[in-house]
């Protein structure tokens, strides 16, 4: 009964994600569609959009043709009618992740992650294809099979990732337990893989409060130039709330620029351009008003920027080090090497997972290249991180570690002994039920050689 629960709990949480980012979107659509056409309004196009919407906010490419009498009316090139947009606003990705990581762990602490995590991801994924088959759009066209497949994926991914982590810590009594117990043979290669988790997961979230930091700093030099252009779009106030709720849900994307941008190979904002410490080279922009925040010109000497990177990848192998000094695990050269390189590994696959997801197509013609480069970005996370890592992680054991580590070790003894000395005591009050206790009976006695009596 308890599984049966477990499971009907998480499908429930898989529906309240999927509902609530769906009315994320509606919401706001229908009060936009009442003001802009009012009750005459064509209400048949609202939830298609809705959902086109909402699945490319999980990574699916849409298709834009542009209807002909618009092209006429616009004075559009006939090759500029059809294109892709692939960048994608990863607000929502990142609202369903993290739903879905919380009803993992949910469900790993009632005992049964893997049921919780698949009867949840079944959910979803019945939703998913329920948007993509009542959604269709023939301006912007999405894959039925991506549409499916990507949200599902984004769930599942964080499901499982909230069930094992709290399923590895508090223990499932399966099969993460026997794995746990086989990891934990290896010796001091057993605190390898969870070590390197760790230190990972400090990469990327300093990585990501640094490039937060860059963009609200950009926002504070360059908000003049992202004025000017709103006020260039002629817009009105329902054109100037859309680009505003657009610009808020391309802030994680945003954010993913600016990661690439401190790690040096910056990205870019069409064919043939570059923005990147070492250089900015734009041309023609779209007048898109968030890009404002473009550097217009940069130096060499913003290089130093990289630090950052560095220090997040420093800071990683100080917490990953410290953590195993007070666990009283210090390992030798090779699993602290292992633990840099794995740390390292596994900041470099976010990065190029973000880049693949921050990156791509965002128009017709030359913007049809725009965002992160996913190699160069993935490689230079990779060794930054492993240069601050490999200081801390590979450094000679500093005299108050290991004075740290002897008082570590003391204290260890002393609860020990004072453990046996508890023991004894007890023996003793057992013992104490008698009238006398025999001396050869107490804890530690030993009879000496001879008569028990000097003689006279």
């Amino acid at each position: 009964m308890q599984r049966l629960l477990v499971a009907l709990l998480a499908a429930v949480d898989a529906a309240i994600a999927a509902g609530v980012g769906l009315a994320v979107l509606l919401a706001p659509l229908t009060l936009l569609w009442t003001i802009a056409f009012g009750t005459a309004a064509d209400w048949g196009a609202l939830w298609p959009l809705t959902g086109t919407l909402w699945q490319f906010g999980h990574g699916v490419p849409l298709d834009i043709t542009v209807p002909k009498d618009v092209i006429v009316a616009a004075g559009i090139a006939q090759e500029a009618a059809s294109f892709v947009v692939s960048v994608t606003p990863l607000a929502f990705l990142l609202f369903t992740l993290l739903f879905a990581a919380r009803s993992g762990g949910r469900a790993a602490r009632s005992g049964a992650w893997l049921l919780g995590s698949l009867s949840g991801t079944t959910v979803f994924a019945l939703i998913a294809t329920g948007v993509a088959l009542t959604s269709r759009m023939q301006a912007a066209e999405t894959s039925l099979l991506l549409s499916i497949l990507l949200p599902s994926a984004a769930y599942l991914a964080g499901a499982l990732g909230g069930a094992i982590r709290v399923a590895w810590d508090d223990g499932d009594g399966g099969m993460l337990d026997r794995l746990h117990d086989i990891v934990d043979g290896w010796g001091d290669w057993g605190t390898v893989p969870a070590a390197a988790v760790r230190g990972a997961a400090f990469v990327v979230v300093a990585v990501t409060g640094a490039s937060a930091l860059a963009v609200a700093v950009m926002v504070l030099l360059r908000g003049g130039e992202v004025v000017a252009l709103f006020e260039a779009a002629r817009v009105d106030l329902l054109g100037v709330t859309v680009l505003a709720l657009g610009h808020l849900a391309y802030l994680p994307t945003l954010i993913v620029w600016a990661a690439s941008w401190l790690a040096g190979p910056g990205f870019s904002v069409g064919a043939g351009t570059a923005v990147s410490p070492a250089g900015t080279q734009l041309g023609v922009v779209p007048g898109i008003p968030v890009l404002g925040l473009l550097p217009e010109n940069s130096s060499i000497w913003m290089l130093i920027v990289v630090i950052v990177p560095i220090a997040a990848g420093a800071v990683a192998g100080w917490a990953v080090r410290s953590r195993l000094v007070w666990e009283g695990t210090p390992l030798r050269i090779g699993p602290r090497a292992v633990i840099a390189g794995g740390i390292a590994g596994l900041a470099s696959g976010v990065a190029a997972l973000a880049a693949v997801l921050a990156g791509g197509s965002m128009g017709p013609g030359r913007l049809a290249e725009a965002g992160p480069a996913v190699g160069p970005f993935a490689l230079a996370i990779g060794v930054e991180v492993l240069i601050g890592a490999a200081i801390l992680l590979l450094s000679p054991r500093h005299r108050d570690e290991l004075a740290e580590e002897r008082t570590d070790r003391w204290m260890a003894e002393m609860a020990a002994s004072d453990a046996a000395v508890g023991a004894d005591a007890a023996a003793l009050i057992v013992d104490a039920d008698h009238e006398t206790v025999p001396l050869d009976r107490l804890p530690g006695f030993e009879k000496p050689d001879g008569p028990a009596f000097p003689p006279r």
